[in-house]
């Protein structure tokens, strides 16, 4: 038993470590196995990233979600004509409300996203032409 003093945030605390010295025999074996899986799902990640990404039009305006969070609200339909600075979206992100709006006049090519999804940063939420 080894007895160690660490210091947090200004406050000592003195902390008993027992030594097991069996625990690095075991390790080896462990990594082995977990690295021959590791290979196998490299490849199946580029499989799924293409079809999360949706395609749009060229010259199209991509409306993408400004942080990670929960749509609260959509304002648009596909088809809607939209002018610079309507509220397409609302993203709820740490217990706020943001409005997600439209950087110029366009059509809403398509909606992306759907009331009570979650996104990450950067999701795709709406097209604009």
């Amino acid at each position: 038993m080894k007895t160690y003093n660490i210091t947090v945030n200004g406050v000592t605390y003195t902390v008993d470590v027992e030594e097991v010295g069996a625990s690095a025999p075991a390790s080896a074996p462990v990594a082995a196995p977990a690295a021959a899986p590791a290979p196998a799902a490299a490849p199946a990640a580029p499989k799924a990233a293409p079809k999360a990404a949706p395609k749009a039009a060229a010259g199209a305006t991509v409306v993408k979600a400004p942080m990670p969070g929960n749509i609260v609200k959509v304002n648009v339909k596909e088809g809607a004509a939209v002018k610079k600075g309507d509220v397409l979206v609302v993203l709820e992100a740490m217990k706020m409300e943001n409005d997600v709006c439209a950087p110029a006049d366009g059509v809403v090519a398509s909606v992306e996203v759907a009331q009570g999804a979650t996104v990450e940063t950067d999701a795709v939420l709406v097209t604009l032409n």
